[in-house]
Parts: C-alpha cells; structure tokens; sequence
C-alpha cells in the first residue's frame, strides 16, 4: 500500500542531481510516493547531503500503488513525465500541475532514487579538509566558495557581512576538482586568492559535496 504524502527534501538547501562518476553513496534510498496532501521528509546525517539520483513520476508497474484503484488505471506502464528529477530537486509536489499530466486515465505515483554524500565546509581563511577510506578516492560533485545564507560561518561576523547570500565564485566546482579529484585526501584553503573575489564586504566559506570511490573506477 502506499502512503499519501507530497515529497519534500529536507537537511540542505540545495541538491545534486546524478552524478557522472561510479560514486558509492554512504547511504542509499528508494522513497514512491502517491498523489496526496500529507508530507514526508528525506534526510541525511549531518554533516551529509542528499543527491538525487533519479525521480519519475508517472507509471512503470501494474502493482505500486495499485490499492483501491481500477484496473484500467494500471496498465499503461509507460508513463513518465520527462521533468520529475528537476522538479524533485527543486522540491515541488508530487501532483500533475507540477509535472504535467504524462497519461491522462491513468493512476500515478513518484518514485525517487536517493543517496546522501559528504559535505564539508571550511570559514574564509581556513581549510577544506576531504578524506575518503584507504582504497578509495574522491571524486567532487559540486563546490562553492562565496555565501548561500546567512548561518554558516556567521559566528563573531557582523550582520552586514551575512546578507549577500547570492555570492558565488563560479570557478570553484572545477578548481577543487582539479585539486583533490582521484586523491585519498585533500586540503583546500578556502581564500578569495585561491577563488577570486566573488563579493567584496562579504564572509565567505567554502563548501564541498563530495563521494568516495574504488580507485579500480578511476
């Protein structure tokens, strides 16, 4: 039977979608959802972040959420709306006003394929440290040094320096990639010398989603 419930992730503010890289999540789930008014929230331990591997909403099987529904509903099992990943990833509801409507008469649900990764995050002035398991290597999925609000790395800073939550230095996914990609560990200092300016008068950090992985995928 399935739950009714929107889907909404929660534990960061932004997420990853799939990867290119043979990554071995630290955690992985499956979450289907039907059509409904209630909610249910995805989350990852601290310190983790969720990446979306892959979202369909539509129909694929005659039996997931199949309760209470006639058969006529079932049995187109090529149903999917081209745009659920992006829409999950920017978390929108499980309903057709949201992702069309991919099949008109038939009964539809949300079905999500998730891990959750590392994330570390180093202060302006100090060091992102990575590290993975002996045997293994990182492998970056995304980085940014700048400012995305207004908590991280706010201790001790004035109110003026955390409200430029828009700064973003673009360079900074394919500098830490270069840097640490295919390494045990890595260190990267989070300084505006190392990424260019992004917004002067701001408090930066330096943040890193990343995975680890066999070096026999290298």
């Amino acid at each position: 039977m399935c739950n009714s419930f929107f889907f909404f992730i929660s534990g960061f503010s932004e997420v990853s979608v799939t990867s290119i890289y043979n990554v071995t999540p630290i955690s992985r789930g499956r979450v289907i959802t039907f059509d409904g008014l209630s909610v249910h929230h995805l989350s990852c331990d601290e310190g983790q972040v969720i990446v979306v591997y892959r979202a369909d909403y539509g129909r694929r099987d005659i039996t997931t959420c199949s309760d209470g529904r006639p058969d006529s509903q079932l049995h187109n099992v090529q149903c999917s709306s081209p745009n659920s990943t992006e829409y999950v990833v920017n978390r929108y509801r499980s309903k057709n006003e949201v992702f069309g409507d991919p099949c008109g008469g038939t009964s539809k649900y949300l079905e999500v394929v998730y891990g959750c990764q590392d994330r570390t995050v180093a202060c302006e002035g100090s060091q992102a440290k990575l590290q993975c398991d002996e045997g293994q290597v990182i492998v970056v999925y995304r980085a940014d040094y700048g400012r995305r609000d207004i908590t991280t790395c706010s201790d001790g800073r004035p109110d003026s320096q955390l409200q430029n939550v828009q700064c973003s230095s673009p360079n900074s996914t394919e500098y830490v990639a270069n840097s640490c990609n295919w390494q045990n560990s890595c260190t990267v200092a989070a300084k505006s010398s190392v990424f260019g300016e992004p917004c002067n008068g701001t408090s930066k950090y330096l943040e890193v989603v990343y995975g680890c992985q066999g070096k026999s995928f290298k």
